[in-house]
């Protein structure tokens, strides 16, 4: 039995990699290269990287908004995708790690980054593209659900029971469970009430700045037994739509501001620690180490990063599946349009050699500020206390991490400290404990000395100051200087934003760095002429390349030029928008093509 079982999921799996729908429904996978197998699609769904949110056993007995089980529904109703090949129950980009008696649900990089759009009745899916996942409303109601778990001694034993089942426990093991349960709340709890905004991120969109800056320097740093700066955390209020992952390793920098060097082994696996750090234990202290003044203790699977990269090097861009029309004529009307008006100095593939590595050749990632919305860059000019990290320096940095820092200083240091202590075998590995970043108990003690104090209100959103204190990084509102006194020393400008080669950028709707254009075909339209607002949702318009504005699903509202800064201006890249009608048709007939 297990073997014809084994053989109809076998099945399915070749059914779906060679772009045949199944009659179960299973999407097509678009064409995305020779390269990328069904092996490595599955690989990717589910490969940890460290990541650590809340015990198996916790989710399942966890009670939705409407009553039925939180995992019901396999979190769809966030927009997380299907994984049939997951035993648990858990999406794409969920994933169990541990023992079977304690397992642990994680989160890796496809959660995020993997898109599924609707044509014709037809469903696709586009691996590495923008997931429309809605990751604020599912830690909101995360946080909510374990609130009510709580909420009273009868809700706990309803919870408790569904936690041992199919045992009976006793009221010691209920009372232990209490503590660890409360011990996790407290912390994630102050997470969502210190960060997340009052309006929604939407579907699609995330501050991933902020929820980096704000996981090391809120909660991973401060005083035990919950280790929490509740004042370091600030309103992450500049979402941007998650990038798409194919060729991102070529980039030669990355992120949305390109503040983060790319392009070879070691960048990239700073790259990717970094994001793993946003839902890792990370417990650094102080040591009295031979070599290292400061312990990096965390739960990072590196392997699991460093494979991941390698998933991700296979990963082609999609092409436009065979099924939807493209005028081949029109299309080499619009690749002479393109060329003459778009290329240069924007989106080509440009091949340089970095001088921070002779022996990598990555694509040249132009910044540039194309008047578009500038708020994500206030997040830069964070100023928070270092906490445990106080005095932790970055090799090769002019100085070390003072009392007050920048939250952008203290990651590098936190990623750098983090990676040296990984190649030298110097720093400790911490347990999967009860997730969200925290491996308590740590020392058996922990949760008896932890009474359930009040949670912290949520602080208004902080800006850059006018003239920063402190030497590091320089500049004024205008520009930022990090990583000061080495060889990567640079400095970021408000308003600039990498320029991408635009291979695939078909599938990878809503546009502009914060998701506030619905289609190409929009982007083509002078911004004072911009739509205001439009739905979000997995149905594509393939004739005006991106969202079908009538779909059902949240609307997201937009601002014109007159608020810059408010997170979600549509303003900027007038680009092509002075062409005629019949040269806008022909250069979106070129784009489908990439």
């Amino acid at each position: 039995m297990r073997r014809v079982a084994f053989l109809i999921r076998f099945a399915l799996v070749v059914a779906a990699s060679s772009g045949i729908e199944t009659a179960l429904g299973d999407p097509i996978y678009v064409d995305q290269g020779p390269k990328w197998t069904a092996e490595d699609r599955a690989d990717y769904y589910t490969r940890d990287q460290g990541s650590r949110l809340i015990k198996l056993t916790w989710l399942r007995a966890l009670k939705a908004k409407d009553g039925q089980p939180f995992l019901s529904d396999g979190l769809t109703r966030y927009g997380f995708l299907p994984n049939p090949g997951n035993n648990a129950n858990l999406p794409v980009g969920l994933h169990t790690t541990g023992p079977a008696e304690s397992q642990m649900v994680g989160i890796t990089c496809s959660a995020c980054h993997t898109r599924q759009v609707e044509v014709e009745g037809k469903t696709y899916r586009i691996d590495g593209g923008p997931a429309f996942m809605d990751f604020q409303e599912f830690l909101s109601d995360l946080d909510k659900a374990v609130g009510d778990a709580t909420a009273s001694e009868t809700a706990f034993a309803a919870f408790a029971a569904a936690v041992f089942q199919p045992a009976t426990p006793s009221a010691a093991d209920v009372a232990a469970l209490r503590q660890r349960v409360d011990a996790w709340h407290r912390r994630v709890h102050a997470f969502v009430t210190g960060t997340l905004p009052p309006v929604g991120w939407g579907p699609g969109r995330l501050d991933a700045i902020g929820i980096i800056f704000n996981r090391i320097s809120g909660t991973d740093v401060g005083p035990p037994p919950d280790f929490l700066i509740p004042e370091n955390m600030k309103i992450g209020d500049a979402p941007v739509r998650y990038p798409f992952l194919w060729n991102s390793p070529m980039q030669n920098q990355t992120d949305w501001a390109g503040f983060v060097l790319n392009g070879n082994r070691v960048f990239a696996l700073a790259r990717n620690t970094g994001q793993a750090l946003a839902f890792a234990n990370f417990e650094p202290k102080r040591s009295s180490g031979l070599f290292f003044d400061y312990d990096y203790a965390n739960s990072i699977n590196f392997d699991g990063l460093e494979r991941l990269e390698k998933l991700v090097l296979k990963m082609g861009p999609p092409k436009w599946p065979r099924e939807w029309p493209i005028d081949k004529k029109l299309a080499d009307e619009g690749q002479k349009l393109y060329q003459k008006h778009c290329s240069e100095g924007c989106h080509e593939k440009k091949e340089i050699h970095a001088l921070r590595d002779l022996f990598a050749t990555t694509w040249e990632t132009p910044l540039q500020n194309v008047g578009t919305d500038t708020r994500q860059f206030d997040e830069l000019g964070w100023r928070v206390k270092t906490g445990a990290l106080k005095g932790a320096g970055t090799p090769g940095a002019a100085r070390d991490l003072e009392e007050e820092d920048y939250a952008v200083h203290m990651m590098f240091s936190a990623v750098a400290g983090t990676i040296l202590s990984y190649k030298l075998s110097l720093g400790s590995e911490l347990g999967a404990g009860d997730g969200f970043g925290s491996s308590l108990p740590r020392d058996g003690q922990v949760a008896r000395s932890a009474p359930k104090s009040p949670l912290p209100a949520s602080p208004a959103p902080a800006r850059a100051s006018a003239a920063p204190p402190g030497a590091q990084p320089s500049g004024s509102p205008e520009s930022l200087t990090i990583e000061p006194g080495t060889l990567l020393k640079r400095t970021l400008k408000k308003g600039e934003y990498e320029a991408r080669v635009l291979e695939g950028i078909w599938a990878a709707a809503p546009y502009l760095h914060n998701g506030s254009v619905p289609t190409l075909a929009e982007l083509l339209v002078p911004p004072a002429k911009r739509m205001s607002q439009f739905k979000v949702g997995a149905k594509y318009d393939i004739k005006n390349v991106g969202l079908d504005v009538t779909q059902e699903g949240p609307t997201r509202p937009v601002t014109d030029c007159n608020d810059l800064n408010s997170g979600n201006s549509r303003c900027g890249h007038d680009y092509g928008t002075r062409l005629s009608d019949d040269e806008k048709k022909a250069l979106l007939e070129y784009l489908k093509t990439l």
